[in-house]
């Protein structure tokens, strides 16, 4: 507080200390600022409405959600109230980067299962221009634009975001390192390299690494944290008599098939907990060259879904009397559309369809982890090229951006 320009506080203090006294105490009780009693316009403010809420806007392609675009998201929510999303379209992908494996429909349901959208905008352009800004801002009040620190650029190379920097309404998260939809696309297309090979059935998962590494392809660099779990994570608990409904599976490739599958089966109850297969258990039933991403990747993926309330990292392939017993279940499910398991083994159900809590669902769509594979594999050489010219173009901006921090 300035002393000479609040002189008059201090000479009331001493001329009327029991009045002054009485207003101070006053102003305490309502929790009021004595600098000039400003607090008693906010506070009436406060009592006649709302802060307006932050809106902030975030876009892309969204092309083989992972944990990566589910970390941008979170990021880019924590920046503001509400965050809205805006979804490249099919044609513009082509035309900016090749063709895009999920199509328009399976990635707008990709992105609206994320927690933390709260609204969609299909069609988005790919660069933001002036006007687009505009009716950013007018139409959908967006405060601010925000991308991650990693260069999106324009095939002559000029930065995507450009007019949001000029306009000082863009923000900036950090990338989420270790994984993206180019090395996941390099996965699957060294996966597919050694199944043609013939090695599909002589290979032990530590083999299988190994070979893969030799074959250049994309091992994740991913590492676990409690902190990043937790992130991810809703931090709820079911209710005392909360019906909690049970699901579980590899959720490799996380796409827009279980997105569905999850929102159906949530539907069924107060609580939806989802069992995630381990790393061993997947190879076991599906084939050495799976899965494509590993549990904590796949872990992290699910619980970025609205839908899902709870995981089991690295649940058991049966489901036990002692699980349902441990965990409360009510109701185990199961969709129709799921991977065939390379194993001629006994029900995994059983016990859930023995005491009368077994469900089976209609999946919502036919998609499956093996699909998704298959039509990177089909277009392997047209996503080559695609991850080819990204690299190029990353290689070019940081050359760039070095020689302007040096002065060059």
């Amino acid at each position: 507080m300035d002393y000479e320009n609040n002189s008059w506080i201090w000479d009331g203090v001493y001329y009327y200390p029991h009045l002054f006294g009485g207003i101070m105490v006053t102003a305490a009780l309502l929790g009021l600022s004595t600098s000039y009693f400003g607090g008693i316009g906010s506070f009436h403010k406060r009592k006649s409405g709302r802060k307006r809420r932050i809106r902030v806007y975030m876009d892309g392609c969204f092309d083989l959600v992972h944990y990566g675009h589910a970390n941008a998201l979170r990021q880019a929510k924590a920046l503001g109230d509400e965050l809205v999303v805006g979804v490249v379209n099919d044609e513009v992908i082509v035309e900016h980067k090749g063709p895009p494996v999920l199509n328009m429909e399976e990635r707008l349901t990709l992105v609206n299962g994320m927690k933390w959208v709260d609204e969609v905008i299909p069609d988005a352009p790919y660069a933001i221009s002036e006007e687009f800004m505009n009716r950013l801002f007018n139409e959908y009040k967006i405060d601010y634009i925000i991308h991650g620190d990693d260069p999106c650029l324009l095939p002559d190379g000029s930065d995507v975001y450009a007019a949001a920097k000029k306009a000082g309404r863009y923000k900036q998260i950090k990338r989420t390192e270790g994984v993206s939809s180019t090395d996941i696309v390099g996965r699957i297309l060294a996966s597919s390299r050694c199944r043609e090979n013939g090695e599909n059935h002589n290979v032990n998962g530590e083999q299988h690494q190994e070979e893969s590494q030799s074959n250049g392809s994309h091992i994740s660099q991913f590492l676990p944290t409690s902190r990043r779990i937790s992130q991810f994570s809703n931090g709820k608990e079911p209710g005392v008599n909360a019906r909690i409904v049970y699901i579980d599976g590899a959720f490799d490739l996380f796409h827009a098939g279980h997105v569905e599958i999850l929102k159906k089966a949530r539907e069924l109850g107060d609580f939806l907990l989802v069992g995630i297969y381990s790393d061993e258990t997947v190879r076991e039933h599906r084939g050495s060259h799976y899965p494509i991403m590993h549990l904590h990747e796949r872990s992290l993926s699910v619980l970025s879904c609205r839908y899902a309330d709870e995981v089991i990292i690295g649940a058991p392939w049966k489901v036990t009397k002692d699980m349902i017993t441990t965990f409360n279940i009510s109701l185990v499910v199961h969709g129709t559309v799921a991977e065939n398991s390379l194993k001629s083994e006994s029900d995994p159900y059983e016990v859930p369809k023995n005491i009368g809590i077994f469900r089976l669902l209609e999946s919502p769509k036919d998609t499956t982890t093996t699909s998704i594979a298959q039509r990177i594999m089909a277009n392997h050489e047209a996503y080559k090229k695609r991850n080819a010219k990204k690299a190029q173009n990353e290689k070019r901006y940081y050359e760039e951006e070095k020689k302007y921090v040096s002065g060059e």
